[in-house]
């Protein structure tokens, strides 16, 4: 009974709805979900992807900094969107690109994939694959020149191609190798699960644990700031038709498993496609969207001239975000479809 009495009823004024979290406590969660596969990146490839990484975040944070205040607005680099995409780029590159390369393509990411929109919220596509797009297109041997991991010189100094002089084609000192799904589609070697689950191949900084990457989306997950839908759809469209594939012809066609760890599909799915402003709204939407993005990227990895796919297939599903918002628009309870004003009425 006394218990009971020492209770405080508490009576306040609307509105009663707490509101969600701020965009800089989203991203600052992202960075830290992201931490642990970086952290791993840094030590699968050392001083060079520690270069890489820094100056994609740097780049990307100067550049929007540099623009708000040439454009007389307050700068929006303190809500860490800026630095969440310098990450997010930095995690697609080769951890041999060399540091002009990095600059520009983090400059196409901020300047042409968000500020040139109207910045954050309004971009349709995601500023880190813009400059990924763009780099690939652009500077095609560099973006698919891949240094050996673990190698025993990696923390002693840097690749020469990382301080390449701009414009110059690059020299490679390093040992390189080919990437698992450059094995599979070129040779049909195929990799362990085992090594594309826990990061021991090669690649590009970001495809490195797929356990990391899928315990920080699962944190995420958890605390609401990422909607599982979307991955979960990617996932269950690759298995499916890369499954059916493999069962037609397991020599042609990689295993499910091997098409989902290999790549970068993980930190695509989990970090990009999952994207709240370039992603869908609706369920019903976010299952559409996810699904077609899983059967691009199996169509892409399996017909298509490159080897992988994630990167366009995010980017075309981004184009059709809207679209399938529009077409899975769910209907207000109570309201009644309008009828086509016939003719001379």
């Amino acid at each position: 009974m006394k218990g009971r009495l020492a209770r405080t009823l508490e009576i306040r004024t609307s509105p009663h709805i707490v509101s969600g979290y701020s965009v800089d406590t989203i991203m600052f969660n992202v960075v830290v979900a992201l931490a642990p596969a970086t952290v791993f990146a840094l030590y699968a490839f050392g001083w060079a992807a520690a270069a890489v990484l820094v100056t994609a975040i740097a780049s990307c944070v100067l550049a929007e900094h540099l623009v708000c205040r040439a454009t007389g607005r307050a700068t929006t680099v303190g809500d860490w969107s800026a630095a969440v995409t310098g990450l997010l780029f930095g995690l697609t590159l080769p951890s041999s690109l060399p540091l002009w390369m990095v600059v520009v393509g983090s400059a196409v990411s901020i300047l042409l994939g968000k500020l040139l929109f109207g910045g954050l919220g309004r971009n349709p596509f995601n500023p880190a694959l813009v400059g990924r797009a763009v780099l690939q297109a652009t500077f095609p041997v560099p973006m698919t020149t891949w240094v050996v991991p673990f190698a025993a010189d990696r923390f002693a100094r840097l690749p020469s191609s990382t301080l390449a002089a701009p414009f110059l084609q690059p020299l490679y000192d390093a040992a390189s190798s080919a990437t698992p799904l450059s094995a599979w589609k070129f040779g049909h070697q195929a990799t362990g699960t085992r090594e594309l689950a826990l990061g021991l191949v090669g690649g590009s900084t970001g495809e490195t644990s797929a356990v990391l990457l899928l315990a920080g989306a699962a944190y995420l997950v958890a605390r609401n700031m990422m909607g599982w839908r979307t991955p979960a759809a990617i996932f269950a469209a690759v298995a499916a038709l890369s499954g059916a594939l493999h069962l037609a012809n397991p020599e042609r066609y990689a295993s499910p498993a091997f098409m989902l760890f290999a790549g970068g599909l993980m930190l695509g799915a989990l970090f990009m496609a999952t994207d709240m402003v370039t992603s869908p709204i609706t369920h019903a939407g976010c299952w559409a969207y996810g699904a077609l993005i899983g059967v691009l990227v199996v169509a892409i990895r399996a017909w298509g001239g490159m080897p992988e796919g994630v990167m366009y297939a995010i980017l075309i599903g981004n184009a059709m975000a809207p679209h399938l918002d529009r077409l899975f628009r769910p209907r207000v309870y109570g309201a009644v479809p309008r009828r086509p004003v016939e003719a001379g009425r």
